[in-house]
């Protein structure tokens, strides 16, 4: 039985079935999550909120958990974005993106704001849709500085 035997050996089983079920960054699906998620990022940058709309699933399902609001539905990320003050320029420090199969991805970012020390960290799950790739899951933090 699987659940008898050793940890590493589970950790085995469950990479090479994770490898057969689906392509890791499956180059086109890898290329595409990159140019959606540059969209965001530029988006996001210039506070252009009927494009951030655009990128979120509109679904009840859509959570956003940000540094101080937990945001659960399309509707209330959309209404709060149409009421924050514009967040500014932000350079990424280091970033991680991942697709799996040609249908899912994830993004992890760290960034920080022009003039501030801190260090923000973006997670991100987008979803293939019918209108093309959406945001379905994301949280933001903060870290008191850089380290």
């Amino acid at each position: 039985m699987l659940w008898k035997r050793c940890p590493c050996v589970v950790q085995r089983s469950v990479r090479k079935f994770c490898r057969a079920a689906f392509a890791i960054n499956d180059p086109k699906a890898l290329q595409e999550l990159q140019h959606e998620f540059g969209r965001y990022e530029e988006a996001l940058c210039q506070n252009n909120v009927k494009e951030l709309d655009l990128l979120f699933h509109k679904s009840p399902e859509t959570v956003r958990y940000g540094v101080s609001e937990n945001l659960y539905g399309y509707e209330a990320i959309q209404a709060f974005r149409g009421a924050r003050a514009p967040p500014g320029q932000r350079e990424i420090l280091r970033s991680a993106l991942t697709t799996y199969g040609s249908d899912l991805g994830v993004t992890h970012i760290e960034f920080q704001r022009d003039g501030s020390r801190r260090v923000g960290r973006q997670t991100q799950t987008w979803l293939r849709t019918a209108e093309g790739w959406k945001v379905i899951s994301a949280h933001v933090s903060m870290m008191e500085e850089a380290t």
